[in-house]
């Protein structure tokens, strides 16, 4: 069975043929670093991590990138609020949202642009885009860019609306629009305003990029001029995408020959965001569950469905996931040798728009069958089936054996701190021991935490450890 992806541009499930046979190209927008991410921003992630494995599971070899917004409206304001330098805030940012990842094992991208790090070919792209009459300089004396949304007949043709019946766009002043839906490519500076960090040369004067102009300067660069397939939220569908695809093509790229778009996670029916309040981080969602857990969550809904998030479907998911894991634990002290491999039921619902939901299914009808045959005791069929179970776990980014749980598994903090409470516990009772003047039994619980590889310095502000 072919792969067939559900592209949103022509709203028809199609066979998925690459431009180069065997390689795909895939490009995502990432986050804004503005904030630390919450569990709907790292939705998009995962959902785009199990593409890229199911297609390098089967044969491709894949270019990934996934790009970094860190120059915008947003991280200006939010850097002033908290009187910081825009920089310093999305570099912190970016830190927290690297870390968020690792814990729910998304693989780092083939590459992750910055859009500070691309302004020259941001600035290419618009000046092809004024040489071809699509673009202008407002005549404002603002510096602003923008793009002429009149003279691109196919603007609206990926969410399939008509100039007219669209709002204006909100992204600059419109004072120096010659239409209210003209969206900006380049910002002027504005000195009064925003620092002299936030700005860079060009023909127009000094200032920064639009947000939309960003991702298509930088898929050019790294995935050229046309390539595979175009992802990100379903929120970014207008006006992001439509815009990127737009000053594109009217630049003379063929740009993206697939759009996917995967669905929110919702809380009371809206969006998971910052805007409603409502959001949940992800630190704070791995005090409840693992890693692990957090992940096969997401991936047991189809990408393009939409997840009303609550606690009790986490807890119910990670007991889900346990049951694999109580298999996966036994089965491994009988097995001998097992070779993985993918039931045909697991490809065919992979291949049917990425079906993870089936494909999570036949996961659970396999450790049901692993689960009987360990009655029995060893045999071929449970090696078999052992390896099948692994290799579906793998494809998915959910095998417990993987390194990456071991160091990314989102619970270090909260690990150090049991440890640092049970340790404390214990020089409690030492220094009761001690004031009671029972050294044998001082002695005895510094000998025990010794033993556990910890050392204890008793200082003038009380006993301080450390692991040796």
């Amino acid at each position: 069975m072919t792969l067939r992806l559900h592209d949103t541009a022509t709203r028809e499930t199609r066979d998925f043929v690459p431009l180069e046979q065997g390689r795909a190209g895939i490009y995502v927008c990432g986050l804004t670093v503005q904030s630390e991410p919450h569990v709907g921003h790292v939705r998009s992630a995962v959902n785009f991590d199990v593409l890229r494995r199911w297609l390098t599971a089967t044969g491709y070899t894949v270019d990934f990138i996934r790009n970094v917004t860190d120059i915008d409206d947003k991280i200006l304001a939010k850097s002033q609020e908290q009187g910081i330098h825009w920089y310093a805030l999305a570099a912190a940012m970016k830190r927290e949202l690297d870390r968020a990842l690792a814990a729910i094992n998304v693989l780092p991208p083939t590459y992750e642009p910055g859009a500070t790090g691309h302004v020259p070919e941001i600035i290419e792209l618009i000046e092809q885009l004024i040489a071809r009459g699509h673009a202008y300089v407002a005549e404002d004396g603002s510096g602003d860019v923008y793009f002429d949304v009149r003279s691109w007949p196919a603007y609206g043709e990926l969410t399939r609306q008509k100039v007219e019946d669209m709002e204006p766009a909100g992204d600059a002043d419109p004072r120096g629009k010659r239409d209210p839906r003209d969206f900006a490519l380049w910002k002027g500076w504005k000195k009064e305003t925003e620092p002299q960090t936030a700005a860079w040369p060009s023909p127009y004067g000094p200032g920064r990029p639009g947000w939309h102009i960003e991702c298509s300067a930088m898929a050019g660069k790294y995935l050229g001029p046309a390539f595979d397939i175009h992802g990100g939220g379903v929120d970014l569908r207008f006006p992001h995408h439509e815009n990127e695809q737009a000053q594109s093509r009217a630049a003379g790229r063929p740009f993206s020959s697939y759009w996917l778009h995967n669905a929110w996670i919702t809380t009371a029916g809206e969006k998971m965001s910052k805007s409603l309040g409502n959001s949940l981080l992800v630190p704070s969602v791995l005090e409840r569950v693992r890693g692990i857990e957090l992940r096969y969550y997401m991936v047991s809904a189809h990408y393009r469905s939409h997840v009303e998030f609550s606690f009790e479907a986490l807890d119910e998911a990670a007991k889900g996931f346990r049951r694999i894991e109580d298999f996966l634990d036994r089965a491994s002290g009988v097995v001998g040798s097992w070779f993985a491999s993918l039931p045909d039921a697991f490809v065919q619902a992979m291949d049917d728009d990425l079906g993870t939901p089936a494909a999570v299914a036949v996961i659970h009808d396999s450790v049901r069958e692993g689960n009987r045959l360990l009655a029995d005791g060893a045999s071929d069929e449970l090696s078999r089936t052992f390896g099948e179970v692994l290799a579906m776990l793998d494809v998915l980014g959910l095998n417990p054996a993987d390194e990456a749980w071991a160091t990314g598994s989102g619970n270090d903090d909260k690990l150090t701190d049991v440890i640092d409470a049970l340790v404390q516990g214990l020089l409690a009772e030492r220094t009761a021991a001690r004031e009671a003047k029972d050294w044998a039994r001082a002695d005895a619980i510094r000998d025990q935490i010794k033993n556990a590889g910890v050392e204890v310095e008793d200082t003038p502000t009380g006993p301080k450890w450390s692991v040796s």
